[in-house]
């Protein structure tokens, strides 16, 4: 008897809602019974709403080719089918907020790989191995949707995650500023070379509205449950540049930190190598087993080498070392479209069940 919970994608098509497919195929949760994209795709099966259009370097699954896409518009239709969604959807903020929003209203979690309710002061926007607390804040949120199951969680920016798992696993030596720089792959912007030859040999030193939510999002990420919402730390300060380099995955940060505490270089590699959360407390699917992994060759992490570790999950560094300006200095690395998007996405939707947010329509 499969007991696994039915999961739709909502923008299955894109280049995230791609890579939900490839990650969540032979998952031993999920199982994948709808897919829904624009209208222009729906009526057709995944298998030619997506040809010429797979960015993935592995083949489209095989249960996955003949899935007849939705229209993402049609909530009812797609909520009749499914226990929970994830949302990947290209729009307006305003209408990925809606659309969200509607999903949730008819009693179906939605987990959210967009930006659009990542500031939502009841919607909990988690990397699971730091803030799983922030999930209780649901229960407000469903009070204030109206429902029984429905509700949305988020991912925050893919970016952040190079550096921030670093800085969370160092929280006790009280970090006070931080500079920190992201050197992101083509990939965060949806495109490979093929779609953006401009990119070959090339480096953009600007990314839409991604400085700020480096800056602000890690604090949020560090706030706390108050009231019914989230609410956002005040410290450390942030000051980030975001830079787009002509790599298809994997974004890097040169991050620059000073401390209330200062620590030892001891001290900081010990917590880097102990620190874990709930994924790995609990044995979840996609959870790395080391989060953090430190080397210690001067050239690494490379992106080409290391973005794939624990499939793509695991957060890499290296290069620690004190500084002249700022009290220490450090190189991370994290996967943008597994751990950064689809895969972080995915974790979430196994804490969620894990933790019973997230069940069954039958059960």
């Amino acid at each position: 008897m499969n007991n696994k919970l039915k999961v739709g994608i909502v923008g299955g098509t894109g280049m995230v809602g791609q890579r939900f497919v490839t990650l969540l195929d032979g998952h031993p949760y999920f199982e994948v019974t709808a897919i829904a994209a624009s209208k222009n795709s729906a009526g057709r099966t995944y298998e030619e709403a997506v040809a010429n259009r797979w960015k993935m370097s592995t083949p489209i699954p095989e249960v996955i080719k003949k899935v007849v896409v939705k229209d993402a518009a049609n909530v009812e239709e797609v909520a009749a089918g499914v226990d929970f969604i994830f949302c990947a959807v290209d729009m307006k903020k305003d209408e990925i907020k809606a659309l969200e929003e509607a999903y949730a209203k008819a009693d179906v979690p939605v987990v959210s790989n967009n930006s659009a309710h990542r500031w939502t002061p009841d919607v909990p926007m988690v990397i699971p191995e730091i803030n799983d607390s922030h999930l209780e804040v649901i229960a407000a949120q469903r009070k204030r949707l109206g429902t029984t199951r429905g509700f949305i969680a988020v991912k925050p920016n893919c970016s952040i995650q190079s550096y921030v798992p670093m800085l969370s696993a160092l929280m006790a030596f009280e970090p006070t500023t931080v500079v920190a720089s992201t050197y992101q792959a083509i990939s965060g912007a949806g495109k490979n070379f093929t779609d953006w030859p401009e990119m070959i040999d090339n480096v953009i030193p600007f990314i839409g509205g991604e400085e700020e939510k480096s800056e602000q999002e890690p604090l949020r990420i560090w706030g706390e449950v108050k009231d019914g919402a989230i609410v956002k730390a005040e410290t450390p300060v942030i000051t980030t540049q975001c830079i787009r380099v002509p790599v298809t995955d994997g974004h890097l940060a040169t991050v620059f930190v000073s401390f209330k505490n200062k620590p030892s270089k001891e001290q900081i590699l010990t917590a880097w190598e102990n620190y874990q959360g709930k994924p790995q407390t609990l044995g979840l699917p996609s959870a790395p087993k080391q989060f953090i992994k430190y080397f210690e060759e001067d050239n690494r992490p490379q992106t080409n080498l290391d973005r794939d570790i624990e499939n793509g999950m695991g957060i890499t560094v290296g290069r620690l070392r004190e500084d002249s300006v700022y009290d220490y200095k450090f190189v991370g690395l994290s996967h943008n479209t597994v751990r950064g998007a689809a895969g972080g996405a995915v974790l979430i939707a196994e804490l969620l069940k894990a933790e019973g947010y997230i069940t069954s329509k039958e059960a």
